[in-house]
């Protein structure tokens, strides 16, 4: 009985060893899709598919894509001239064939080309620029193609939390379009100027080199900001980036239309970078100069000496502290230009009180 039982056992084991070894090939015989499969049907997209698909087929013919090539320079190393091509984002503003988008998108730049969705290429050129706003107007040459211009929302009425969609053409890929949220609002961020613009809105909807001067939507398909920065340490997408609000593009863009240029309230002075600012260990905004015939130069403020004394430094705007140009800018375009601000200025360790009238230094010379 153990023997026969031995031996039932041994070929009960054989048969399982084969079987597992045999199973890989039989499976692939049996089940394998030697003709094209059967489709499922999916059947309806989800509410918010659909609405996502119809707010891109929409708003997408009004973004472009903007083409900047920089005056040409002659290589050290050859005798070819050579030139730099940028590119971004714009938005088809009118019928008349203005275009929205970033200032550092066109700035610095010689020639200027945009590509709409129909696959036309269009040469532009600049009506006016906003530096201290990030923001420039361009005109569309002669176009065959019918323009769409993009529907306009408001910003003061944006809450922390609603969708948001952003389209553009980020690394140079036509038409991407990403989705998120608000994330916040009423942000300041640095322009490159000494100013700040007030009020951003701050999306994790994924923005990338390419995306700036492109719009941010809600979910109607409006323009509720232009796209224009991201933080990020990589220089890609990390989830915060930044939209111009659209009220501030519509004032913007009107008076660039309108003037070739926007106000700019100020009393024309130059301060001193704030990192100088606090290795001299001085808190308040440093006259480095003041403009000729500016307000300021008329109220009696000194810029520094030409062996760099320093001689005028601003510490109270109206009764309250300022620590940096963009706190004295704001001070400004708060009141607003025609308006009087009191000024606290030290110098050689006294502080006096002066009147100033703010004016609209955007065609001070600099010089």
């Amino acid at each position: 009985m153990p023997v026969r039982f031995l031996r039932l056992a041994i070929i009960w084991l054989l048969a399982l060893a084969t079987f597992w070894v045999a199973e890989p090939y039989l499976t692939t015989l049996w089940f394998s899709a030697s003709a094209p499969r059967t489709v499922t049907p999916r059947g309806n997209l989800a509410a918010s598919e659909q609405t996502t698909i119809a707010l891109f087929k929409n708003v997408s013919p009004s973004v472009v894509h903007v083409f900047a090539r920089a005056a040409p320079t002659t290589s050290l190393f050859s005798d070819e001239q050579e030139s730099l091509v940028q590119s971004g984002s714009g938005i088809i503003w009118d019928m008349a064939g203005h275009v929205i988008t970033n200032n550092h998108v066109i700035r610095g730049t010689a020639q200027i080309g945009v590509r709409l969705t129909s696959g036309e290429f269009v040469a532009a050129r600049v009506v006016g620029a906003a530096p201290n706003y990030d923001l420039a107007v361009l005109q569309l040459e002669r176009t065959r193609s019918a323009l769409r211009p993009i529907a306009v929302g408001q910003s003061a009425d944006l809450q922390v939390g609603q969708s948001t969609f952003a389209i553009g053409n980020p690394y140079g890929l036509d038409q991407t379009l990403t989705s998120g949220i608000v994330s916040a609002l009423g942000r300041r961020l640095p322009t490159g100027t000494a100013r700040e613009v007030k009020g951003m809105i701050q999306t994790d909807a994924p923005i990338n080199p390419g995306n700036s001067g492109g719009p941010l939507l809600d979910s109607a398909g409006r323009l509720i900001g232009v796209n224009s920065a991201i933080v990020s340490g990589s220089g890609a997408s990390a989830g915060i980036g930044f939209a111009i609000p659209v009220d501030i593009v519509n004032r913007v863009a009107t008076e660039l239309i309108r003037n070739g240029h926007v106000p700019l309230p100020g009393i024309g002075i130059v301060a001193a970078r704030q990192d100088e600012t606090t290795r001299l260990g001085i808190d308040g905004v440093i006259i480095v100069r003041t403009l000729p015939d500016s307000p300021a130069a008329k109220a009696g403020i000194q810029g520094a000496t030409p062996d760099g004394v320093v001689r005028d430094v601003v510490t109270e705007a109206n009764g309250k502290r300022v620590h940096s140009m963009e706190e004295l800018t704001s001070t400004f375009e708060d009141a607003g230009i025609g308006k009087q601000v009191d000024l606290t200025v030290e110098r050689d360790g006294q502080s006096r009180t002066v009147k100033v009238t703010i004016a609209d230094i955007s065609q001070l010379t600099q010089g």
